[in-house]
């Protein structure tokens, strides 16, 4: 094994059979959330019936094909996939570079999330306006195909994850065109076991020419789908109501504000530990393509069914409003704190000089909790939640997921920062000793 390659001794997740475990049961859920959130089988309280949800399935091995391989549905989701892809290669963006990787190079990314947004909505409100009473076949088509869609999505992740798992075998090529060099694998993904490599990510930033799987598909794809959705549902009630209830509204003016922030600011992600440090396999593959827009979806598809609606009136719309600011601010303000602070702007505010040469910032924000962003994070979560009532605890799924998979991420980083900085975590654990909640984890 070579240096810039080491082998990979600890194993997320418990290892080959935690990876197994995932792979099995989050498809499933996905699946399962689909047949119990649709107008044949809406869900109500916490009493599921196997018997209607079973109905709602094929019977025969032919039945099962057409569901999982649905001519319409595949060339339709290929050709919104490839699109983006086109789009990714051609729209203009800003030139930058990522984090210095271990040979030493830094890899080039064209920031382009402002032009591939206004693309979009500018197709959307162009397709709105030749419309007749607003009706969109694309959006019908969309909520009309979602049992489809789901099983397409995650089928082309595993396939996704296969073809990168194999490509990172390929020599690469030197710039130069003179001879091959090494590819940069992850450092979590280079234990040899083929299953676990697959799922964890072998390469660290797979690529074809100038496009970067890991980046695209992180921002692009499924957090462009999720917004579109969003819209068939609303879409969906416009039609079948004449109107649209104000909590399907919040949810989607929310969660829009909530993705097209990620994607108008995809430069933060360079220095993201899913684009630093974690390979591209079927963990990140199926999160971003199925994952992402399937189960965050799950509150607006569960209003836009018949007999879900909910009215929550001025007050609740406002104060939940207010919620999601609230998570906003903390979260934004935390990031901005500490890259301003990594920028050498905030100079004045209390840190800790470690051996290797960086600061830990104990003050401001960050001498509240290790991590004070993941709760603004988790309150946004709360506030997508809050406007489907109380009628089932299926649309609250969100926040309870997402404060597991904070609260692993933040036991990853603490163990990488364990092994980087040494006595000097140490110390600055015991100046800022909550996680993520103050005074509370």
């Amino acid at each position: 094994m070579s240096e810039l390659n080491p082998h990979t001794k600890h194993r997320e997740f418990n290892g080959v059979v935690g990876a197994l475990g995932i792979t099995i049961f989050l498809p499933a859920v996905l699946e399962f959330f689909q047949l119990v959130c649709n107008p044949t089988y809406s869900i109500k309280g916490i009493n599921i019936d196997f018997h209607q949800i079973s109905e709602q399935l094929p019977t025969t091995s032919q039945q099962w094909l057409d569901l999982a391989f649905n001519t319409q549905v595949w060339k339709a989701y290929l050709a919104w996939f490839f699109g983006l892809v086109v789009l990714d290669q051609i729209l203009p963006g800003k030139e930058l570079q990522g984090v210095e990787l271990r040979d030493g190079t830094k890899l080039k990314y064209t920031i382009n999330g402002v032009s591939m947004s206004v693309s979009l909505i500018a197709l959307l409100f162009s397709r709105l306006a030749v419309s007749r009473n607003f009706y969109l076949p694309e959006l019908q088509f969309i909520y009309d195909h979602q049992l489809h869609l789901v099983i397409t999505t995650i089928i082309f992740s595993f396939i996704l994850a296969i073809f990168v798992y194999v490509y990172s075998f390929v020599p690469l090529t030197k710039p130069n065109g003179k001879g091959t060099k090494e590819r940069i694998l992850s450092v979590n993904g280079n234990t040899g076991n083929i299953f676990y490599d697959w799922f964890i990510g072998r390469e660290l930033n797979p690529r074809i020419g100038s496009w970067d799987i890991k980046l695209f598909c992180e921002l692009r794809p499924g957090m462009l789908l999720w917004f579109l959705i969003n819209l068939s549902c609303v879409h969906q009630q416009y039609h079948i109501k004449g109107y649209v209830t104000d909590s399907l509204i919040l949810v989607n003016i929310l969660q829009a504000i909530y993705l097209f922030d990620g994607v108008l600011n995809e430069a933060g992600c360079l220095s993201m530990i899913d684009i630093t440090t974690d390979g591209f396999g079927f963990m990140l593959s199926f999160g971003d393509l199925a994952w992402v827009p399937w189960s965050y979806s799950l509150q607006s598809r569960y209003l836009a069914i018949p007999g879900n609606e909910v009215d929550l009136g001025w007050f609740y719309f406002t104060a939940i409003l207010l919620l999601q600011f609230v998570g906003f601010y903390i979260f934004r303000a935390a990031n901005q704190q500490k890259s301003d602070f990594k920028n050498g702007k905030l100079n004045h505010l209390k840190s800790i000089e470690t051996k290797t040469g960086s600061k830990l910032l104990v003050d401001g924000w960050w001498g509240m909790s290790q991590h004070i962003n993941y709760l603004g994070d988790w309150l946004i979560g709360w506030s997508w939640c809050l406007p489907t009532g109380f009628q089932t605890p299926l649309t609250y799924f969100y926040v309870i997921y997402f404060a597991s998979l904070l609260i692993h991420r933040q036991v990853r980083d603490d163990m990488k920062c364990q092994a980087k900085y040494g006595k000097d975590w140490d110390k600055y654990k015991e100046l800022v000793p909550y996680k993520i909640v103050p005074y509370l984890y």
